[in-house]
């Protein structure tokens, strides 16, 4: 019996350690360019919301693949996807380092995003397919973890790079970190397990969309992604402007360590997903979301140490919000899993392009005041949407998952 449990925590810790992996990858590859983009607003002629463009696009086209990369894996099976995925992001980002003009930088971007797209709703729905349901809320706080290590590491990197030689050095660096996490999650993630084939087809896909669009619940969650997104992405796309603005006129590194705080999110998308096992996603994410806004409301301070103290916040609740929503959509899925996790990854990605250009425009017509009022209006929505997930009645059917009880399914 000690060697059965022996085998499952080591297959459970392989998981966890090419999860790890594979969070890193995915945000380090799609957030580098974050801030650099004064730098690329200035070498190009760009305003700041054209620039947003070169993280938008490949949200949007990311957004986009990853629908269909889901279904493709209910096919063809998780790992192998989602391995070419990571090494197919970092050959386009070593490749966007040779981009002559802001054109060709834009189609490099676009098709990172197409890449990445057999990454993130494969990765939920093979940890719901492959984790015991009491350890799902961990696991997925692994991989989040390992999204927020990426995003605060290649954002620090880049800044500092690009501070002594040139973006183009430094996305040439980080292209080359993302072929080696590719290796290291091939090298890590075991096989699956319990994964079964799905019939191919569109009418397959059309009607599981339409069959979690009808569900009780997975349409405001899909919609919340939405709203979380658009909100961080847009904090993250414009407070290297403020910060390089006066009266701060901090330099490029020091706004690039500003991403030390996704430390913060490393600890609370562990913490909330384990905090969630416990108390229920209910009262969990309705607390994280008002964290996220009181985080807000600090970061239009003008003293530095309290906007420092406000994006500290707004991350934690974010990274902890993201946690439990996006466990709460694997929990509650059905058979196509990997077309739910997709669903919701697109409305989270497609939140990112859009909401993240919208602030592009307040910005710019407000500055930072009006940007932060319409992130609050727009994270009061998610609010709203989060109360009413707290009155969301458990499944009546059997779940999808086994030795999971209805009551645990919400």
């Amino acid at each position: 019996m000690s060697t059965v449990a022996s085998s499952a925590t080591l297959h459970a810790r392989r998981i966890n350690r090419g999860m790890l992996f594979g969070g890193f990858s995915i945000f380090a590859l799609l957030y580098c360019v974050q801030p650099l983009m004064p730098l690329m607003a200035q070498q190009f002629t760009l305003s700041a919301a054209e620039s947003s463009w070169v993280l938008s696009i490949s949200t949007l086209t990311m957004a986009i693949s990853l629908v269909l990369g889901g279904a493709l894996s209910d096919r063809i099976g998780r790992k192998a996807l989602m391995t070419a995925s990571m090494v197919g992001g970092g050959a386009c980002t070593l490749l966007c380092a040779f981009a002559q003009d802001f054109t060709q930088l834009l189609v490099l971007r676009a098709l990172l995003g197409v890449a990445l797209g057999g990454m993130p709703a494969v990765a939920m729905a093979y940890l719901g397919e492959e984790i015991a349901p009491q350890s799902l809320g961990v696991s997925m706080g692994m991989y989040i973890g390992g999204s927020a290590l990426g995003g605060m590491s290649s954002r620090v990197l880049t800044s500092v790079v690009a501070d002594v030689s040139s973006w183009r050095f430094a996305l040439f660096g980080l292209g080359l970190a993302g072929l080696y996490a590719g290796w290291e999650f091939w090298r890590s993630l075991p096989d699956s397990r319990n994964f079964r084939p799905a019939r191919p087809g569109l009418k397959a896909l059309c009607d599981g969309a339409r069959m979690h669009l009808r569900d009780e619940g997975l349409p405001w969650l899909f919609a919340l992604g939405f709203l979380l997104m658009g909100v961080f992405v847009s904090l993250y796309n414009y407070i290297s402007y403020r910060l390089l603005a006066a009266p701060f006129g901090l330099g490029q590194t020091a706004v690039g360590l500003l991403s030390v705080l996704y430390l913060t999110g490393m600890f609370s998308s562990v913490w909330a997903g384990r905090l969630a096992d416990r108390m229920g996603r209910r009262k969990v994410l309705w607390m994280m979301m008002g964290l996220t806004m009181a985080g807000l409301a600090l970061t239009l301070s003008g003293e530095l140490i309290i906007l420092v103290a406000g994006m500290a916040l707004a991350t934690f609740g974010f990274f902890a919000s993201h946690s439990v929503a996006s466990s709460w959509v694997g929990r509650r899925a059905r058979a196509p899993q990997a077309l739910a996790s997709a669903l919701y990854l697109f409305f989270y990605y497609l939140g990112s392009s859009l909401v993240g250009s919208l602030a592009g425009l307040a910005w710019g017509a407000a500055g930072w005041t009006g940007l932060v009022s319409l992130l609050l209006v727009t994270l009061g929505l998610g609010m709203l949407i989060a109360l009413r997930l707290r009155r969301l009645a458990p499944l009546d059917a059997a779940p999808a998952f086994p030795n999971l009880s209805t009551s645990e399914a919400v």
